[in-house]
């Protein structure tokens, strides 16, 4: 069971390197590799699943999503590899360490207030983050709780299913659990959805936010 947790490979200038970091080197590897021997063979499958996100994220924002695509497609791909990567032998899962759920959800949280600041302007972003004044600790809080909420989302889904898969391979080791590991992979690819697309509604909210407040100044 304790295979289940992130464990500490070696040291480096005195600081521990997790396996789920050496993994995650790993996975980085494998995408990259993996993209540039499908563009150069397979290019009409790299189109297929640059138009399944486009689609998706424009879908969910509700506006041309070709601007953000490298972010939230980025994050869908990263984490849909992440979540499944620990069938591969001796490779272990990277969002099983909690430490990269919440670096993930952090990118979130400040890609939000980037693309809030780029379409408003500091001032005026920032304004509207307080209009009225009484309500900046709550939009404070707010957007806080749902970083953290994005973080344990995702690592609570990661660490159950794969508690789940090793008390079953521990009782029965041979044919049974395969279905488990399956049902694990759909898991993952799922949570990489949904954490793409409340990334892609958090994207739009400030968004619309900051639209509304433009279109009330010029009403005025």
């Amino acid at each position: 069971m304790e295979g289940v947790f992130p464990q500490v490979v070696f040291r480096f200038l005195g600081i521990p390197v997790r396996d789920t970091v050496v993994s995650t080197w790993v996975m980085m590897v494998l995408i990259v590799g993996a993209a540039a021997l499908i563009g150069r063979r397979r290019p009409m499958a790299l189109e297929m699943l640059v138009d399944f996100l486009i689609d998706t994220v424009s879908g969910v924002m509700g506006r041309p999503a070709e601007f953000y695509l490298p972010l939230l497609g980025t994050l869908a791909i990263f984490i849909a590899v992440a979540n499944t990567i620990g069938i591969v032998p001796i490779v272990v899962t990277p969002t099983r360490d909690i430490n990269t759920p919440l670096a993930l959800a952090l990118v979130v949280f400040f890609s939000v207030h980037y693309f809030g600041i780029r379409a408003k302007g500091l001032v005026g972003y920032f304004k509207d983050m307080a209009s009225p004044v009484f309500m900046l600790p709550l939009e404070i809080v707010g957007q806080l709780s749902r970083t953290l909420s994005l973080t344990l989302r995702l690592f609570g889904n990661v660490i159950s299913t794969e508690l789940i898969v090793a008390v079953i391979f521990a009782l029965v080791p041979l044919i049974v659990p395969l279905p488990l590991v399956a049902f694990s992979m759909l898991t993952g690819v799922l949570q990489a959805y949904i954490f793409t697309v409340l990334a892609t509604v958090y994207i739009g909210a400030g968004l619309e936010a900051s639209e509304q407040r433009s279109k009330e100044e010029r009403s005025r």
